[in-house]
């Protein structure tokens, strides 16, 4: 029996903005992207992605770069929680959809049933239609992963608000004991900041992801620093790794120089035990 489509589909908000609007013409947009992107081998096991969030024609090829590494994983996740921040509504603790389904050009993406228990089992976890209606933090994330994961797959969407690193770390150890399950925090860096300007600090923000330290991230280094910071204590609770895939801005990609917004592609890994025997042999 194939399951019943979703009933309450939260419909696109910035197709033909921050993305193509014609099914056609984004299929072929994304496509490009992957096609283009040629991110650092990665070794060991997919835990989490980093990507940012803009259109684009900004901040595409850098999240393509993120997806990239997604392709190369077998078997391919069949479940995504997706941590961003919450750009146009207040919100206290980590906001669900009411929807059950979130739309694009290329179709609907199922919200994963275990939302109900998400709700259930974190007191920081709510309810707010608000909070996802005009957001793209999470939509522009989409149609990669519609790309990408071809067999389908649901999203834990969430809109992270006025939280704490722990909660958030939390909601990220309970996906992460969960099969099939990959983490993605959508995020961008500095902003608005003159190019050289930009990549001094998007360089200083991406030393401090890789090192794990979360505590040093101030807020104007990430619009995701919420989700970002949270992210980073699950994986150092749980020792996992950070990789440096792609660190660009809007200069770099379709932006006028004075006034930039940076962007970065990192992703989480578990390393396999002998080579964390090699690392501590030769540390």
């Amino acid at each position: 029996m194939h399951p019943s489509p979703p009933s309450h589909v939260r419909p696109a908000a910035v197709a033909g903005a921050f993305y193509p609007a014609r099914t056609e013409q984004l299929r072929d947009t994304v496509g490009k992207l992957l096609a283009g992107a040629d991110p650092p081998l990665v070794e060991g096991a997919l835990r989490a992605l980093i990507v940012p969030h803009a259109g684009y024609v900004y901040s595409g090829p850098i999240a393509a770069s993120g997806y990239a590494v997604l392709a190369r994983t077998s078997p391919p996740p069949r479940r995504i929680l997706l941590l961003g921040p919450s750009h146009f509504a207040a919100v206290r603790g980590l906001a669900l959809p009411h929807a059950d389904g979130l739309e694009t050009p290329l179709g609907v993406v199922p919200v994963d049933p275990l939302a109900a228990k998400l709700e259930e089992k974190f007191s920081q976890v709510v309810r707010s239609e608000q909070a996802h209606r005009r957001e793209h933090a999470f939509e522009v994330q989409l149609p990669f992963l519609q790309t990408v994961l071809r067999r389908g797959f649901t999203v834990l969407p969430l809109a992270v608000g006025l939280t704490t690193p722990g909660q958030v770390a939390e909601v990220v150890a309970f996906a992460w004991s969960l099969p099939d399950t990959l983490v993605v925090v959508s995020t961008d860096l500095s902003h608005y900041l003159p190019a050289d300007e930009a990549r001094d600090v998007d360089s200083r923000t991406s030393s401090l992801v890789l090192a794990g330290d979360f505590e040093a991230l101030e807020p104007d280094m990430a619009c995701g620093h919420h989700p970002l910071a949270g992210l980073l204590l699950a994986a150092r609770r749980n020792g996992f790794f950070t990789a440096l895939l792609d660190l660009r801005n809007s200069a770099d990609t379709a932006g006028d120089p004075g006034r930039v917004v940076g962007y970065g592609a990192f992703a989480v890994v578990e390393r396999p035990a002998a080579s964390l025997r090699n690392v501590a042999r030769t540390g």
